[in-house]
């Protein structure tokens, strides 16, 4: 049987009921040690005690897991779970062939496969047409399976820059304020207000160029200081945050002087730029995957030109970036930016984190729980397994302590108390 069909059956005898869960082990996302002889107590969707060799109810349903690890479900706070992933056929030219909801409905498949690698939370960070404000009320409302949903709706940024829809004659794909093309500080205020009344929780600023967009440096500043300023401050006025796509050093600089809460990527961050994250609480974002996929399609040939140039410059400096953002004590969230990388490939973060960013494995993991919970404004009810939380809970077989890779391969997801993969 399928991993949904079995979560369909179960959902409806487990979540009204006390559940217990057993295992070996349990790593908590609050960055403590591992605990042995583990065990959950949920009362419908909420955590209501945790820890070793705790007394079961005599009423709950026992969920036995061996020797498993659990750990709290995963946040992945840049994702792109709307639109075709880097390379598929069409992936260049959807904006201008694909009809409006298509994205949407390519989203519902994204959605699945995020949820049952055991990314039970994503910040959904720029998509066209508002497409993912309709995934997220489908996943709310219970009509599809997918993690619960922090949505940007239209990511903001110059004319011509890294979020337009550049290459084109005039006239095809021309964008203005409520999609997201926004110069001057009065037209930035006036997309931030149009993002948030149609449901933006968390508003996406470009302030540098990219790797995969048509005609700017990936490191090039593109808004101002004031402009950024104008936006963040907007932002803040309607109660959200703001992630900024910056991979240049002034442009993560000014992002960071402007106020954002974080900087997404990161690829060519300095010492000083650093420091700075770390005294304003800025959190990394620094999407190793995203970088991993764009050097892979640049030696395949899918990226060429330009765009390839630019994959290769990312990839050069990353690891850099995180060992020195690592130094400063600059706070780090999990972030894939998945959709540039293959959906329902999320974990694999945890291991380029490791690997090439030099963080240890309980490190990574924190940044993956608490980490995303705190950037999303979600830690009183994400990011650990804690009494009073959300029942989201996944586990893998091997010790990701030991082999960080374990966690590619997760053998159990829980969201809501309700079973999504066992």
């Amino acid at each position: 049987m399928r991993p949904l069909a079995i979560a369909l059956l179960l959902a409806t005898t487990l979540r009204a009921q006390t559940v217990a869960i057993k295992a070996a082990h349990m790593i908590d996302g609050t960055g403590s040690a591992p605990v042995t002889n583990a065990v959950v107590i949920i009362d419908g969707d909420t955590i209501t005690a945790a820890g070793a060799g705790l007394a079961i109810p005599a009423n709950a349903t026992v969920i036995d897991l061996g020797g498993a690890t659990i750990l709290p479900g995963f946040i992945d706070a840049h994702t792109h779970l709307i639109g075709r992933p880097l390379g598929e056929p069409g992936w260049e030219t959807e904006r201008v062939r694909d009809f409006e909801g298509y994205s949407a409905i390519r989203g519902v498949e994204a959605a699945q496969k995020t949820l049952l690698a055991g990314i039970t939370t994503v910040r959904n960070v720029g998509a066209p047409y508002f497409n993912d404000f309709a995934l997220r009320q489908a996943i709310n409302e219970g009509h599809v399976p997918g993690p619960r949903m922090r949505s940007a709706g239209y990511a903001i940024g110059i004319a011509g820059g890294h979020c337009d829809d550049n290459g084109y004659r005039p006239g095809v794909a021309e964008r203005g304020p409520k999609e997201g093309i926004a110069n001057g500080v009065e037209e930035v205020r006036a997309a931030v207000r149009y993002q948030v009344k149609y449901g933006a929780d968390v508003i996406k600023v470009c302030a540098t160029g990219g790797v995969l967009s048509e005609g700017d440096a990936v490191g090039a500043t593109q808004y101002s200081f004031e402009e950024l300023k104008a936006l963040v401050d907007e932002a803040r006025k309607l109660d959200r945050k703001v992630a900024a796509h910056a991979h240049g050093t002034e442009g993560i600089k000014l992002a960071v002087k402007a106020g954002v809460s974080s900087i997404e990527h990161g690829s060519f961050l300095d010492e000083e730029g650093a420091k700075m994250m770390a005294e304003r609480g800025t959190y990394l974002v620094p999407t190793l995957s995203a970088v991993e996929a764009v050097d892979n399609a640049a030696k395949s040939g899918v990226l060429k030109g330009l765009r390839a140039e630019k994959a290769r410059l990312a990839a050069a400096s990353v690891r850099t970036a995180m060992k020195l953002a690592l130094a400063n004590h600059v706070p780090i969230a999990m972030g894939t930016d998945a959709g540039v990388g293959a959906h329902g490939t999320n974990m694999h973060e945890l291991t380029l984190m490791v690997e090439w960013g030099g963080m240890k494995p309980l490190d990574a993991i924190t940044a993956a729980t608490m980490g995303g919970a705190r950037l999303l404004g979600w830690d009183k009810k994400l990011g650990s397994i804690t009494a009073g939380k959300y029942a989201d809970i996944i586990a893998v077989t091997a010790d990701p302590l030991q082999n960080i890779r374990a966690l590619e391969q997760v053998s159990f997801v829980m969201k809501d108390g309700v079973v999504c993969k066992r």
